[in-house]
């Protein structure tokens, strides 16, 4: 009988282990040789590739090779977790359907043991329980592993890449085996990752200008190539300069590691990029009302305008992506849906202002009350939180408890303010969102119609940039929604308009 041998590994720790790729098939070869089984170079597959997987690429290509032959072969792996460790893999299902007719057998050489049509109660249940026992090992190993990074998370510590500014060190033994990580700041680049915070912080730079200023700098990647926009952005939006690191998974925590910069100039850096968000475009040199406003609803690239004719404004898509076909759409045309809303807007009676002005401040009154006692109970816990540091550290001095036990139980009390502030900070936002007057929000809504059509080109967009949100252009029709105080005024004034007073 014809054999094929399948030698598979996952991970460098099982080559490490005496389970490389050579090892097994060298078990397996003299297994052959010992159970009379043929094969030649051709039989025998060596790869690295997960078993517990639902893509397994290399194992289905040799599976089709199973499937499409038609004598009968023994297909050999050196132990049953190298075959799969997940019992609801179709591919187990499917070579032991193979086995029970009789077009294969599978033989797993240090398992002792061989799966056939012909197979005893006793090793299929050996079988059933060693692919049981694969699929809990695999499993066990994530589990230790969440477990192990979360642990790393309440201690402080960074599982990815240290971001740019700072390198990763390692501390070996005489045989070369890793003791010890550890991050620290990149002493070639530190004083350029600082630097690049205190010139975005004057407003003075865009992105583009503090590239480039930072690149003349000599600020690079760690490829020693130019860093791109999208990575200076990064850098500028990233906490872990000043203490917070964020896991796009687990949220943001405290991290143990020397911060480059204060909190203070990273806030301020936050308010300028917000700021030049708020500004839709610069100067312009033309009156296009929607410029810097619109983006295609396909790609997600923005809206370009150009004047044709001399006199007739066009909107469309950039196409930066390559993935358009450009469509130009007149600007009156995609004026006039937002034309409707202020029509709208106007048409309010004065009878259902008056009710609706009590309704928005209903619900700014409630939401107001729901925020207040949330950053109530937040400093509360924030107190209760620093009393028991406060008596910690009079046990610390009392020489209660130990250094080692005062540092952990400090970071993690530490680490649930520093969550607690972030908390804070939302609600209060928040709260200050809620305080808007609602009279002064229906009052501009009445007469936001006639303000846009006396203002200049400049004047209409930022009117646009308070009212619309999202807008993008689908083909030829325009897609918005408004902004809350706005919605919220067009929705309140159909209800108060349907139900009696």
């Amino acid at each position: 009988m014809r054999a094929l041998i399948i030698a598979r590994v996952s991970t460098e720790e099982q080559q490490e282990a005496g389970n490389s790729l050579p090892a097994q098939v060298e078990r397996m070869k003299a297994y052959c040789a010992r159970k009379g089984l043929d094969f030649n170079a051709g039989d025998i597959y060596s790869f690295d590739e997960s078993a517990y997987k639902t893509k397994r690429d290399e194992f289905d290509k040799i599976l089709e090779r199973i499937e499409e032959n038609k004598d009968k072969a023994a297909v050999c792996f050196d132990k049953i977790d190298r075959f799969s460790r997940n019992v609801f893999d179709k591919r187990v299902a499917t070579l032991y359907e193979l086995a029970m007719r009789d077009s294969i057998e599978l033989h797993f050489v240090s398992d002792n043991l061989v799966v056939s049509s012909k197979m005893s109660a006793n090793e299929k249940f050996q079988y059933g329980i060693g692919l049981g026992l694969a699929k809990y090992f695999s499993d066990a190993i994530s589990d230790n592993t969440r477990r192990a990074f979360e642990e790393k998370r309440r201690r402080g510590e960074w599982t990815g890449h240290p971001p740019i500014g700072y390198i990763q060190v390692q501390e070996r033994n005489e045989k070369g085996e890793v003791l010890s990580r550890d991050i620290i700041p990149d002493p070639e680049r530190t004083h350029l990752i600082i630097k690049l915070f205190e010139l975005y912080a004057t407003g003075s730079h865009s992105i583009r200008s503090l590239q480039n200023e930072i690149t003349r700098m000599g600020l690079k990647g760690l490829g020693g190539k130019k860093l791109y926009r999208s990575n200076i952005e990064r850098i500028i939006k990233d906490g872990f300069y000043w203490g917070m690191a964020t896991s796009k998974k687990y949220g943001t925590y405290p991290h143990r590691y020397k911060v480059l910069i204060l909190k203070e100039l990273f806030e301020r850096c936050q308010r300028v990029r917000e700021g030049r968000g708020a500004k839709r475009s610069k100067v312009l040199s033309k009156p296009f009302i929607l410029k810097g406003l619109l983006h295609c609803h396909k790609c997600g690239c923005l809206m370009s305008p150009e004047i044709k004719k001399g006199k007739f404004i066009y909107y469309s898509c950039t196409n930066a992506k390559d993935t358009c076909r450009r469509i130009y759409v007149p600007e009156r045309e995609l004026l006039k849906p937002i034309k409707k809303v202020f029509e709208r807007f106007e048409s309010i009676p004065q009878e259902v202002h008056d009710r609706l002005v009590g309704e928005l401040r209903a619900i700014s009154e409630s939401e107001a009350v729901f925020l207040n006692r949330e950053i109530t109970r937040i400093r509360m816990e924030y107190d209760r939180i620093q009393g028991r540091i406060e008596r910690m550290l009079d046990l610390r001095l009392d020489g209660s408890i130990s250094e080692v036990e005062y540092t952990k139980k400090l970071q993690d009390m530490k680490s649930k303010q520093e969550r607690l502030n972030i908390e804070s900070e939302e609600y209060t936002k928040a709260d200050h969102q809620y305080h808007l007057h609602v009279s002064h929000v229906i009052s501009l809504s009445k007469r936001m119609g006639k303000v846009f059509e006396s203002s200049e080109p400049d004047e209409k967009r930022e009117i646009l940039g308070y009212l619309l949100q999202n807008p993008t252009v689908d083909g030829k029709k325009l897609r918005f929604t408004l902004r809350k105080p706005y919605q919220t005024v067009l929705e309140l004034a159909t209800i108060c308009t349907v139900l009696p007073g």
